[in-house]
């Protein structure tokens, strides 16, 4: 049997895409780099988000090496979410995007950078 490689086996690009694409997976990383680390912090945090899909984009993340999930004993049960080294890693990027996103496209579609007020995104 012949094995071929695909594109995204071969370009680390496409994949670091699909470990960061999903959506609001980018916006969870941002919130833990600034440090909110718990389930329910982090879904008053992303308004709009669905438990369910908080979930989701919380295990998709532990699966890539992404963040760790600890579990504490307590009543009520308490867990919380840390990037791991290699989330560490992608917060530089996503600091970029925030830059890109203030200077490129916010405020007029002028196209200039001129002038855009930078936001918290």
């Amino acid at each position: 049997m012949r094995h071929t490689l695909t594109l995204k086996d071969a370009c680390p690009v496409l994949k670091t895409a699909d470990i960061i694409s999903g959506k609001w997976t980018l916006l969870v990383l941002r919130d833990l780099a600034e440090g909110i680390n718990r389930f329910s912090a982090l879904e008053r945090s992303l308004e709009g988000i669905s438990p369910k899909t908080l979930s989701e984009r919380l295990k998709a993340l532990e699966k890539a090496g992404i963040i760790t999930r600890k579990s504490y004993a307590e009543v009520p049960p308490r867990v919380e979410y840390t990037l791991t080294a290699r989330g560490l890693d992608l917060i530089p990027l996503v600091e970029h995007m925030r830059e890109y996103g203030s200077k490129w496209l916010m405020g007029d579609d002028s196209g200039n950078g001129v002038g855009h007020a930078r936001s918290d995104g």
